[in-house]
């Protein structure tokens, strides 16, 4: 029998991911009939916080409109989906029940607009700790990406990304 070289083994597993279809960066993103979830990522909460936020990019690449109407997460006993809207001179978070794309729309959750809200945390969110987060469609199905934890102060990608 053949030894296999670290090189050898390397291209075995990277053909079966390639032949599997998934992508290798399917952590980060994960695109599922025409609908896109990328760029996932939270704020860094102090130890034996209780609530946390996350955010991400969903593009809708379909030529159909689908719905956002629940999102789940194993490091939080309850997840919803909020908005950030001003009312009366007044910053207020409302929990929706949906988030509606439009074909060819691009939305990003993001502070101070749609968020994920984590509550009943049963993890820290500390910065570099990685968690699962999964995106439930109406018509693409489940949309499961990896959320990446930031500073507490950070802002994501705002500054460089363009809402359509």
């Amino acid at each position: 029998m053949k030894k296999l070289t670290f090189a050898s083994a390397l291209l075995l597993v990277l053909g079966v991911i390639l032949n599997s279809g998934l992508s290798v960066t399917s952590a980060m993103a994960a695109e599922k009939d025409g609908i896109m979830v990328m760029d996932a990522w939270s704020r860094a909460r102090p130890g034996g916080s209780m609530m946390g936020g996350a955010f991400a990019t969903i593009e809708n690449k379909s030529d159909h409109p689908d719905r956002l109407v629940s999102v789940s997460s194993p490091v939080a006993d309850k997840v919803q989906i909020h908005e950030s809207v001003m009312q009366g001179g007044v910053m207020k978070m409302l929990e929706r029940d949906e988030i509606v794309l439009s074909a060819g729309q691009k939305v990003m959750l993001k502070p101070g607009s749609f968020h994920v809200m984590l509550m009943g945390l049963k993890k820290d969110l500390t910065k570099g700790v990685e968690f699962p987060l999964t995106f439930h469609f109406e018509r693409a199905g489940d949309i499961t990406v990896k959320v990446h934890v930031k500073d507490a102060g950070a802002m994501g990608g705002m500054g460089k990304m363009k809402m359509n």
